[in-house]
């Protein structure tokens, strides 16, 4: 991973709430939301909550007395993520950095993270953290997009970006959201930050758009690919979109379209 791949400012956090969430991340946060609270929780932590997808299905699955904590690296985003949620008391906003949360041991019945490990310099350092706030019995769960081949939109926008910029091919898509969808390492990694059980889970499911253009625009524009592209100018980033889209109707038709996605639901305790 590379320092820009964690940069999620500018227009990034409302382009990625706008078409990212409902196209990717809303049916993968429904199904953690309701992983989290399969068993009784008191407290609850979100890490690496990005623009709040998870947020918005799991407070109102919580009971009225849970503390539901969510934290950020990434102000813009935890901004987002508050502007979106509304006026809700009992959550506590807070940026922090999964790595080093300012948590106290055994603080929390349950801590989630939708797809954000991917983003974590050393993912052990992480999950040791995720295991040191957590109380026994606690539960970490998280997702993981599977490879890039498993994840239509994706790919077919990663090789349109790929075609029109040969000599210097965005690597953003498959080396660090599509990058880290292994479960034998996901397991080892796991053990090494000393967690007991790991449970992995395949989860195959839609992604939807109203046209074509979303996901051309939503993975360009929405994601740090753009800090990969825009030093080519701008005509570049606009070619990519237009040929994406062309690519995406040419596959799957005009109007709304469809596709499979792919990724990893990982339970620890």
């Amino acid at each position: 991973m590379r320092a820009n791949d964690k940069t999620f400012a500018g227009a990034i956090p409302e382009i990625y709430d706008k078409y990212m969430v409902p196209m990717l991340f809303a049916p993968y946060a429904a199904d953690l939301a309701r992983r989290v609270v399969a068993a009784p929780v008191r407290d609850v932590l979100e890490t690496a909550a990005g623009s709040g997808a998870v947020t918005r299905v799991l407070a109102p699955l919580l009971p009225a007395e849970a503390r539901f904590v969510v934290t950020d690296l990434n102000p813009p985003m935890l901004e987002q993520a508050k502007r979106q949620q509304g006026g809700e008391a009992r959550i506590e906003w807070q940026v922090a950095d999964a790595l080093d949360l300012p948590f106290p041991d055994v603080s929390f019945d349950a801590v989630c993270c939708q797809f954000g490990v991917m983003f974590f310099p050393d993912r052990v350092k992480g999950y040791a953290e995720a295991r040191r706030v957590l109380r026994p019995g606690g539960r970490f769960l998280f997702n993981v997009w599977d490879r890039i081949e498993e994840n239509v939109f994706a790919d077919i926008v990663f090789r349109a970006a790929g075609r029109l910029l040969p000599e210097a091919p965005p690597q953003f898509m498959a080396r660090t959201p599509h990058g880290h969808g292994n479960p034998d390492t996901l397991r080892a990694e796991l053990m090494a930050a000393g967690f007991e059980t790991c449970e992995i889970e395949k989860l195959t499911l839609t992604s939807r758009a109203q046209e074509a253009s979303h996901p051309a625009i939503a993975l360009t524009r929405g994601t740090p690919m753009f800090g990969e592209l825009i030093p080519h100018g701008e005509d570049l980033v606009q070619r990519v979109i237009e040929t994406a889209t062309q690519d995406i109707r040419d596959r799957f038709g005009s109007g709304a379209v469809s596709a499979p996605m792919q990724a990893y639901v990982v339970t620890a305790a």
